[in-house]
């Protein structure tokens, strides 16, 4: 069985839903059996100042305003806190185990806008780069197929030889290309699933000439078709076979892959079902007799 990384510590009350999201996707990935849920801790404060700018990390840690909500969460309280400290633990321990056994989940949010200096657009530290800290000696490639591109992750690439991006996305949102970030826009009105499909085949071939350690995979789905920010043809099956080609292509060519929810923001009835189905997908492909 697929293990996940989530704590119930992972809940925060926002005033977006994208933290209580996580907390339904565990429960039914857990009743419907398709993950083994793991406690992965906190994270030492230490390692985030490592990454970011240590008076921005002291900020958020303390609840200095206006530093701590810089992010967008309107109001800064010890239960967020400590919900972005046990997500953050949760990188580290899915990088772990998804190097160990190949795939791992950790069920959490808020990364790819974060940049060296401080988080912006609900996302507080960059968990992705934080793995590439982490393992200096790891070629780490992001997949991110958020609907918006990742320009927090694009900076760490700059600072972080181990760090490579790829994004697919149908909003820009500041991301530049550069000689480890590469970038795909794919039109939200006129552009379509082939052409998703191609730029997920060419990252592929970037993560072999990279020779990637560990691919991390944004598996977004604010590009829903119902979502505000979504591309017009992007169904619920399409996302579905997003997914699987993902986990397949990884499969095939043996390279661990964890996976996080990333970005959604239809109402929680509409937009959990949606991350449920990329742990369907992943236990069909790694999981499944058939």
């Amino acid at each position: 069985m697929l293990k996940a990384c989530y704590s119930p510590r992972y809940y925060a009350n926002t005033h977006t839903n994208s933290m209580e999201k996580l907390t339904e996707v565990a429960k039914i990935v857990e009743q419907k059996q398709l993950a083994q849920c793991i406690d992965p801790g906190m994270i030492e404060v230490e390692l985030l100042k490592q990454l970011h700018r240590p008076d921005y990390v002291e900020a958020f840690i303390t609840g200095k305003q206006p530093e701590a909500s810089i992010q967008g969460f309107r109001d800064w309280n010890p239960q967020l806190r400590d919900a972005v400290l046990s997500i953050n633990a949760g990188q580290l321990l899915g990088a772990e185990l998804a190097m160990k056994e190949g795939i791992a989940a950790n069920i959490a949010q808020g990364f790819h806008h974060a940049s060296y200096e401080a988080g912006a657009a609900y996302c507080t530290f960059n968990g992705l780069a934080l793995i590439a800290k982490y393992y200096p000696k790891k070629t780490i490639f992001i997949l991110d197929c958020d609907q918006h591109g990742g320009d927090g992750t694009a900076q760490f690439t700059t600072k972080l030889p181990n760090l490579i991006n790829f994004g697919v996305f149908g909003i820009r949102f500041g991301c530049r290309a550069n000689s480890r970030n590469f970038t795909r826009y794919i039109h939200p009105k006129q552009g379509n699933f082939e052409q998703y499909l191609e730029a997920l085949h060419e990252s592929f071939e970037m993560i072999e000439r990279f020779q990637a350690d560990l691919i991390v995979y944004q598996a977004g789905m604010d590009c829903h078709q119902k979502d505000k920010y979504g591309s017009k043809w992007f169904t619920t099956e399409l996302l579905y076979q997003r997914d699987q080609a993902v986990f397949r292509m990884a499969k095939q060519k043996g390279i661990p892959i964890l996976f996080v929810l990333a970005g959604g923001y239809q109402p929680l009835e509409e937009l959990v079902p949606l991350h449920v189905n990329t742990f369907i997908a992943a236990d069909v492909t790694y999981f499944s007799d058939h």
